[in-house]
């Protein structure tokens, strides 16, 4: 009797060995199955996206959803025609950060002209969305990519264009003077916030020179010798001049700017060059300190070239603003909008690498699209678009509390 209980025992749990491996074979095929199709899902998942402003960051957003595989259908648009977007002479200094991420979206910085100074690449924005423009049209024999040139987004392009379907991600990069987002209804109150720092801005442009990129000058620890204006000097102990004052010198030959600035003090000097009435001040510093630390081979500015000069009056302090919404989602539509660039966030002192704090913007703008892309549900939607503001924010808090420093201090 025992020995038959013994065989019933080991019959059952035989038969619960079975049992539990025949779950688990199900379980583990069930996973299987579900990771391959979500895995297919992922694969073929495509989205179709938007983006107005064919600017630096609008066409380098144009190239990273082109390289992320990711877009099914790519329109770029810009209200101005393509020879206004390419005869901007204005000089752009991309600095490291930006050039290792513009070369993994396959930016050929050996066929662009510019110059290379301590890692940064100096080159004209017109040269720089030119060979942009180039890649993307590249792109357009493997992809469906509309260049829309001379084509303003409006209430008009919206009915006539979008009425029938609306793109997936719609990307705001029309710069700080934009009516895009307006448009979509994203609010237009922004974040003003200082930066710990008062500067000056200037700017020289002499048409017999050629547009050639230059590195950039710099020099630190700039005393000036106000004796002339009422202020006497010699009198101020060491303690009420500081701090010194930091220059910039860019930009090409022909169109020369200038960014003078300093930490956020109360000496007496930085008061005084604050609240002046007399405009020739600042003008005089710009035209010392130029003709001090210009190339060798550029002519000094004389008292004959002195009204070529432009300038601030006096000292301001830097500000920074950046949106309070900077991703939206439109319901109905279904439309998610990320705003970048100078339409997100701009600064009112310019240092000549602007363009680097967009395109720190954009450097997760290929995780959004996947995101969007892959979701399953709204939710899904909602925690892509939280991770985009919060990368917008963290991007706003670094350049205030470390940006001057980069860019004029160090």
């Amino acid at each position: 009797m025992e020995e038959a209980g013994g065989r019933l025992d080991a019959r059952y749990e035989r038969l619960a060995l079975d049992t539990a491996l025949s779950t688990l074979l199900a379980v583990l095929l069930y996973v299987a199955v579900k990771v391959s199709v979500d895995g297919l899902r992922h694969w073929r998942a495509r989205v179709s996206v938007l983006i107005v402003g064919a600017g630096p960051v609008g066409l380098t957003a144009a190239l990273v959803a082109v390289r992320s595989g990711k877009v099914l259908k790519l329109t770029l648009l810009d209200e101005r025609s393509r020879a206004a977007l390419l005869c901007r002479p204005q000089q752009i200094a991309l600095q490291p950060r930006s050039v290792r991420f513009l070369l993994a979206l396959g930016v050929d910085f050996d066929n662009m002209e510019g110059c290379w100074d301590n890692e940064h690449f100096f080159t004209r924005v017109g040269v720089f969305q030119e060979h942009l423009l180039s890649i993307l049209e590249q792109q357009k024999y493997r992809q469906e990519i509309r260049i829309l040139l001379g084509t303003k987004f409006s209430d008009d392009f919206i009915r006539k264009s979008l009425a029938s379907e609306w793109p997936q991600i719609i990307v705001i990069a029309d710069g700080s003077c934009g009516e895009s987002s307006s448009v979509l209804g994203i609010s237009p109150d922004y974040i003003v916030e200082s930066c710990n720092g008062y500067g000056a801005n200037a700017a020289i442009e002499r048409r017999d020179q050629r547009q050639v990129p230059t590195p950039e000058i710099r020099a630190h620890s700039l005393y000036f010798d106000l004796s002339a204006y009422g202020m006497d000097i010699s009198s101020m102990g060491k303690e009420s001049l500081k701090p010194g004052f930091h220059l910039k010198i860019y930009g090409t030959f022909r169109n020369r700017y200038m960014a003078l600035a300093c930490p956020a003090s109360d000496s007496k000097v930085v008061r005084f060059l604050r609240h002046t009435l007399n405009s020739s001040i600042m003008k005089n510093i710009f035209h010392q300190s130029f003709n001090a630390y210009k190339m060798d081979i550029e002519p000094r500015v004389n008292e004959l070239t002195l009204h070529h000069v432009q300038c601030s009056r006096r000292l301001f302090e830097i500000m920074l603003s950046h949106r309070r919404v900077t991703a939206a989602f439109i319901e109905g539509d279904n439309v998610v909008v990320t705003v970048e660039g100078e339409a997100a966030r701009v600064l009112n002192f310019d240092t000549g690498c602007g363009v680097n704090l967009g395109l720190r913007g954009l450097e997760s703008l290929e995780e959004l699209l996947y995101r969007v892309a892959t979701a399953v549900d709204q939710n899904d939607i909602f925690e892509a678009l939280s991770a985009k503001i919060r990368h917008s924010k963290q991007v706003s808090e670094d350049f205030k509390q470390n940006g001057l420093f980069t860019t004029v201090f160090e």
